[in-house]
C-alpha cells in the first residue's frame, strides 16, 4: 500500500506576501492531518521570490505547534549550506518539541544560485562533494553514542530519522550505502528516476534505521472537479516552472487560459518532461495517472506537491486526492 504525503514550498503568490504564505502552510498541514496524509514536508530554497520556506526549521516549528499527529519534516535541508552541528541542534530542538513526529531529509544541492550560495556560506569551502561525510557527521551528532567530542544539545541521542534526497543516481547510491530511505525529486527532475530507483534497490544495505529499501517519489497533482478546471489551475505552476528555468524566477502567477498554446516548442518540451510525473484532471483522470505511476515505479510513498494559486483550490486538490487514495486502498 502506497502512502501519500504533502510537499509544501510555501508559495508566495502574486499580490501576496510571505506572512500569508505561512498562514496558508499551516492551513495546508492541518488540512492534511485531518485527511490522513502521513507527512508534511517543507523544502529549503533561498533567494526565490516565490518560495517562503528558506528558514525551514523555523517554519516547521510553527507548523508543529498547530498540528498534533502528522509527521513534519524537511524535504529537504540543503546540507552544504550548513554546519552538521547546527542542523543537529535545530532538528534536535524540533524533536524535543514534537517527539516522534520529525523527519530530516538531506540534499546536496544549494537550493539557490551560486551567488546566493556564497552569501549563505560566506565562502564556498563547504563543498557539495563533502556531502556524504557531512551526512555521517550529522547522524553521529544525533546518535545515542556520538563519537565526536562536541555534543549537539539538544540532538544527541534523539536519532531523528534521516532521509537522502536526490535528483540523480548519486543520492541513490549514498542512501543505499548508508541504509537510509530515499526520496527522489521526480516532481521536477524525472529524467533519472527509474535508473536511480533500480540502483538504490539493488545496492541497498540494511541499517539500524531501515531493514529494507524504502522509496519515496515526488509527484505533482492538480485535482479538481473537472479536467478543464484542473488544467486551468495547473497553469500557475507551469508558468512558474518555465520562468524559473528561463532565469526569471518570480512569485506564483495566477492561472491563465490556454497557456500551453501561448508558449513555444522549447517551453512545451520542458513541460512535457516534468509532467511525466504529474496527474492533472478530475478524480477519475488523476486516479488513472496515479495507478499507472505506482505500477511503473513500485513507490512505497508519494510526496505530493500541488502549486495552485488559489489556496482554497489547493486545499480542494488535496481533499480530492485523499478520496482517490482511499479508493485505491479499498
Amino acid at each position: 500500500m502506497t502512502d501519500f504525503s504533502i510537499l509544501d514550498l510555501s508559495p508566495i503568490v502574486e499580490g501576496s506576501d510571505a506572512a500569508q504564505s505561512f498562514r496558508n502552510s499551516l492551513s495546508l498541514a492541518q488540512h492534511g492531518e485531518k485527511l490522513g496524509y502521513r507527512r508534511y514536508w517543507l523544502a529549503e530554497h533561498h533567494g526565490m521570490p516565490g518560495i517562503a520556506s528558506a528558514a525551514t526549521a523555523v517554519l516547521l516549528s510553527h507548523v508543529g505547534a498547530g498540528t498534533s499527529t502528522i509527521r513534519i519534516g524537511a524535504g529537504g535541508v540543503m546540507l552544504p549550506n550548513h554546519s552538521p552541528l547546527v542542523i543537529a541542534e535545530q532538528f534536535g530542538t524540533l524533536e524535543s518539541l514534537y517527539p516522534g513526529r520529525i523527519d530530516l531529509g538531506l540534499g546536496r544541492a544549494p537550493g539557490s544560485d551560486q551567488r546566493t550560495a556564497r552569501a549563505l556560506r560566506r565562502n564556498l569551502e563547504s563543498d557539495a562533494d563533502q556531502f556524504p561525510q557531512d551526512v555521517i557527521e550529522l547522524m553521529d551528532f544525533m546518535s545515542k553514542n556520538p563519537q565526536q567530542a562536541v555534543r549537539a544539545v539538544p540532538g544527541a541521542g534523539l536519532e531523528v530519522p534521516v532521509w537522502i534526497l536526490g535528483s540523480s543516481t548519486f543520492g541513490a547510491q549514498l542512501a543505499a550505502h548508508l541504509g537510509l530511505p530515499y526520496a527522489f525529486a521526480s516532481h521536477f527532475a524525472p529524467q533519472q528516476m527509474m535508473q536511480a530507483i533500480q540502483i538504490y534497490r539493488e545496492t541497498f544495505k540494511p541499517s539500524a534505521q531501515l531493514a529494507k529499501p524504502y522509496v519515496m517519489l515526488g509527484f505533482n497533482v492538480f485535482a479538481a472537479d473537472t479536467d478543464a478546471e484542473a488544467e486551468f489551475r495547473a497553469t500557475s505552476w507551469q508558468q512558474a516552472f518555465v520562468n524559473l528555468r528561463s532565469g526569471r524566477p518570480g512569485r506564483l502567477p495566477p492561472p491563465v487560459e490556454g497557456y500551453r498554446q501561448k508558449v513555444g516548442p522549447a517551453e512545451n518540451t520542458l513541460l512535457d518532461s516534468v509532467l511525466s510525473c504529474s496527474a492533472v484532471g478530475s478524480p477519475d483522470t488523476v486516479r488513472a495517472g496515479l495507478e499507472a505511476f505506482i505500477e511503473r515505479t513500485g513507490a512505497d510513498e508519494l510526496m505530493i506537491t500541488s502549486q495552485v494559486f488559489d489556496h482554497a483550490s489547493r486545499l480542494r486538490s488535496y481533499e480530492l486526492l485523499a478520496r482517490i487514495r482511499d479508493s485505491l486502498r479499498a
